[in-house]
């Protein structure tokens, strides 16, 4: 069969990695791709957000499955106007993509279908919003209601720190329309987890763990970004919590969605906070995490093409998914000055050595084919995956990986699954 992946990141490099395994694939390509991808797939110049482009494209290629692997055209209705053309599709619909499009949406869902979630107000005007942090407690999280590329969450200790991140995100418009509406809800503490899952609209099925680091610096300090990297299973994600979380929020969020007439197919990530009071939900995401794609499909068994189709076609019910009795970690190499400003078109040298390295991957992010070779062409640049047989093999692995790559610029976190040790 012929596949178009949609997407440009690490996370399509990851699942075009995990795709081009499948016996049933017999060409991929990607649109727009990046250098790492176009040395599995054939890369077309058509961005993920040119919907006729994408859609004439696949039509004219016969195009036998698309998966849309990024946020924008999922919440965009990039799904709905591939299926009205009759273009087999992974991913849910627009008003199912909701669930990540509009974190006020998804917090009202919760709320109405008691899914554990953190206390919160939804907010449509600055004024109201600084009105009510004047009885509020401190600390307490902003979040922009729309996408905003990871970014859009400001934890605030103080008064004069929330006043200034609702002049951010409501009258500066730091993430665009992202920050039309906003979320205040109470800080939580405890353990972070994602957990991502694949589901048919009626059936869901729970994929290993990771835990993703936001943060731009070691030690959790800086800007949030897209991710600094990421690993898994989390030794925190224990069987109670699995059994809480399977009574309580998974299949809840599936049959909430189901409820709502706005049936979901595709990937829902559950960003889960191990709280003193049990497991909340943070945020949902509509699609495989950027990087946490990049620890979970490696270790992934199943025929990722199988499991998809089933998806698409409600037989998710007949799919066991199966996961390697290892561990895996991702560190991401990213360019110096990321995430407000950095340059680009760096020559990146070392990555031949991948080729040959068995439980090694480098899935590239913001990297460009030139005459010079392949050259860095994003903030984050590359994801340095490796697999071992425990967290702390994989760690050294991945750290002992990092090495092998070069380029003008580099820049990585060095504690990395850190928490793996005090597990």
């Amino acid at each position: 069969m012929k596949v178009l992946i949609v997407g440009s990141g690490g996370r399509e490099h990851a699942i075009a990695t995990s795709v081009a395994r499948s016996p049933k694939v017999e060409k991929i390509y990607c649109a727009p791709g990046n250098a790492g991808i176009g040395q599995i797939a054939e890369c077309v110049p058509i961005g993920a957000m040119e919907f006729e482009k994408l859609a004439a494209f696949a039509k004219e290629k016969e195009i036998d499955f698309t998966i849309v692997g990024m946020d924008d055209p999922l919440v965009g209705g990039l799904v709905d106007v591939l299926e009205a053309e009759g273009i087999k599709v992974f991913g849910p619909r627009k008003n199912a993509a909701i669930l990540e499009g509009s974190k006020a949406f998804s917090k009202d869902l919760m709320k109405k279908y008691h899914i554990p979630t953190a206390a919160y107000e939804n907010f449509d005007s600055a004024e109201e919003a600084l009105a009510y942090l004047q009885t509020a407690k401190f600390p307490i999280v902003l979040k922009a209601d729309g996408l905003a590329l990871g970014k859009g969450v400001l934890i605030c200790n103080t008064l004069e720190e929330a006043k200034d991140g609702v002049a951010s995100i409501m009258l500066d418009k730091k993430f665009g329309s992202a920050g039309n509406r906003m979320v205040i809800e109470e800080f939580m503490t405890g353990r972070e987890v994602s957990v991502l899952s694949f589901v048919d609209g009626k059936t869901i099925r729970i994929m290993t763990s990771a835990q993703d680091h936001k943060r731009a610096q070691d030690g959790d300090q800086g800007l949030n970004t897209g991710g600094m990297g990421t690993f898994s299973p989390s030794p925190f994600y224990t069987k109670e919590v699995d059994e809480f979380c399977h009574k309580y929020i998974y299949q809840a969020t599936v049959d909430a969605m189901a409820a709502e007439g706005r049936p979901f197919k595709g990937i829902i990530f559950f960003g889960l906070m191990l709280t003193p009071d049990g497991p909340k939900v943070l945020e949902y995401n509509a699609r495989f995490g950027d990087p946490e794609a990049q620890v979970v499909l490696p270790r992934m068994k199943n025929d990722i093409i199988e499991v998809m189709e089933a998806c698409v076609e409600g037989t998710l019910d007949q799919v066991e998914l199966e996961f390697e009795d290892n561990a895996a970690v991702c560190v991401v190499l990213a360019s110096d000055g990321y995430p407000v400003s950095y340059e680009k078109g760096f020559v990146i040298k070392g990555l031949e050595k991948f080729e040959q390295a068995e439980g090694y991957y480098c899935f590239h992010a913001g990297t460009k084919q030139t005459e010079q070779g392949i050259v860095t062409n994003g903030g984050r640049v590359l994801g340095v995956t490796a697999k071992g047989k425990d967290l702390k093999e994989a760690r050294a692995n991945a750290y002992a990986a990092t090495e092998w790559v070069e380029f003008e610029n580099k820049y990585m976190r060095h504690d990395i699954g850190k928490a793996i040790d005090e597990a």
